[in-house]
């Protein structure tokens, strides 16, 4: 299958590198491995930024690939959301695993603390599709 490539006017592709950073703000040209040993790049920095996330889902929207720019985006929510409560939530999704209301906390908590809606929208679709199965705990 071959792959048209669409350029949007307002972002190009690739993402230039002097404008995508790590979330404390060091540029992409400075993260490699030696600065990594050395102790000038954190684990917790080599991870995608909301911001470059939405930017690439502009970019999958303007080549007319809106699935994908619908998951760059909810990508872009869980950008802020501990790593701990992403896999309690992922946990939670699972058949059996957490009830309706437990579900509809998570979906609170995304909306309320962390702006995520799209998630959030996303736990709510799943535990609706649970409750129709008969598959909540």
């Amino acid at each position: 299958m071959r792959y048209r490539r669409v350029v949007d006017p307002v972002e190009p592709y690739p993402l230039p590198v002097e404008s995508v950073t790590t979330p404390d703000g060091t540029p992409l040209a400075e993260v490699t491995f030696a600065a990594f040993r050395a102790g000038r790049i954190a684990a917790s920095e080599l991870r995608a930024t909301p911001q470059t996330l939405r930017r690439q889902a502009a970019v999958a929207r303007g080549a007319g690939r809106e699935p994908l720019a619908a998951n760059l985006e909810r990508a872009a929510e869980l950008a802020r959301v501990p790593d701990t409560l992403i896999l309690e939530i992922y946990t939670a999704l699972r058949p059996g695993r957490a009830t309706a209301a437990e579900l509809e906390a998570y979906a609170v908590q995304l909306e309320g603390e962390f702006e995520a809606a799209d998630v959030a929208a996303f736990v709510r679709e799943a535990s609706s599709v649970a409750r129709e199965r008969g598959r909540h705990a």
